[in-house]
């Protein structure tokens, strides 16, 4: 773990995230990616007629932190810790997302999916990055 991958997020050799901060930051900025596509796309049908604006299901903002946490999921070399910590983390994540959109059930779907996917982004990569390091200290 001595060489270190140039870019953003900065990576170990193997691959892995370094830093929690650069993981939050990336999927944070995914997040809003996804959101600000989600809004563009709703916009232009709405536009033209195939709905009302505000009901695409805003939890589709999720497809690229998922994606930044699978690649960093496959960074780690396969063992127990990988897998309890993702499984822990998106379990959580998915509760926290749930109930999130439950809190916000009064508003356009675009709106609540956008918050709870915002919910299950920030609690799954707390989790699985303070899950998967510590696991694998303590399991070698």
């Amino acid at each position: 773990m001595t060489e270190q991958r140039s870019g953003f997020p900065r990576r170990d050799a193997e691959g892995r995230v370094l830093t929690l901060g650069d993981l939050l930051g990336v999927s944070l900025a995914g997040w809003v990616i996804g959101m600000l596509a989600l809004v563009l796309f709703d916009w232009a049908f709405a536009s033209i007629g195939a709905g009302e604006f505000g009901r695409t299901n805003g939890w589709l903002a999720v497809i690229l932190p998922a994606w930044l946490y699978w690649d960093d999921f496959r960074a780690w070399e396969f063992g127990a810790a990988r897998v309890v910590a993702a499984l822990v983390a998106a379990v959580v994540a998915v509760v926290g997302g749930l109930l999130v959109a439950g809190v916000a059930a009064g508003l356009a779907p675009l709106l609540t999916g956008g918050l709870a996917a915002l919910a299950f982004t920030l609690v799954y990569a707390v989790l699985w990055f303070q899950g998967v390091h510590w696991l694998a200290r303590r399991t070698g």
